[in-house]
């Protein structure tokens, strides 16, 4: 899958108080793994209300999925079409990778079946994929919004070309419905 460049434009202002572009060009997408899924992380905070006064480039570090407590992530993720016969992997593992604890997790339909503690919006931008949770799945394309709000969920691309979603994920509580002892 070819990785994608966004361009990436953040305002703030300059040392009189006027709006300008503190940040504006290109992003190249990362990928975690060899023919595996792109992303470019765009933005994220650390802290709620929101400081607006740095200049620092917010969008440089974030490690996995979810934000930091009180935080936000702001990225784009290129899916992958799903190979028709990929080899087992270690559930375990992709939620490692993810920045995810394993212990927080609930049923695992999928390998990669997760659950965050915040709400995302999500947008598809271009493509199709499945999004799969515990008994049943909804096939989006580009032009959908979803708003997940702490759901176990996988996401699949069932189809011929990547799938490009921009998501925006937001610290929450933990739901009632991650009881310690909840698994399917």
């Amino acid at each position: 899958m070819e990785l994608r460049t966004t361009r990436r434009i953040v305002t703030g202002h300059d040392a009189q108080g006027k709006a300008v572009a503190l940040f504006d060009g290109p992003l190249q997408a990362k990928q975690r793994s060899t023919g595996g899924n792109g992303m470019t992380l765009l933005w994220t905070t650390t802290e709620f209300p929101v400081d607006v006064s740095g200049s620092v480039d917010r969008g440089a570090n974030h490690v996995g999925v979810p934000p930091v407590a009180n935080g936000t992530v702001f990225r784009i993720v290129d899916f992958a079409p799903a190979p028709p016969s990929a080899a087992p992997v270690d559930h375990h593992q992709i939620l490692l990778s993810m920045g995810i604890d394993p212990a927080t997790q609930g049923y695992a339909r999928h390998a990669n079946t997760h659950r965050t503690r915040t709400v995302d919006y999500a947008v598809v931008l271009d493509g199709e994929i499945d999004m799969l949770l515990d008994d049943s799945e909804i096939h989006v394309k580009a032009g959908d919004i979803l708003v997940q709000q702490g759901t176990n969920h996988a996401w699949v691309n069932n189809g011929a070309k990547p799938c490009r979603i921009a998501f925006i994920l937001i610290d929450a509580a933990t739901p009632p419905a991650w009881r310690q002892d909840w698994k399917k």
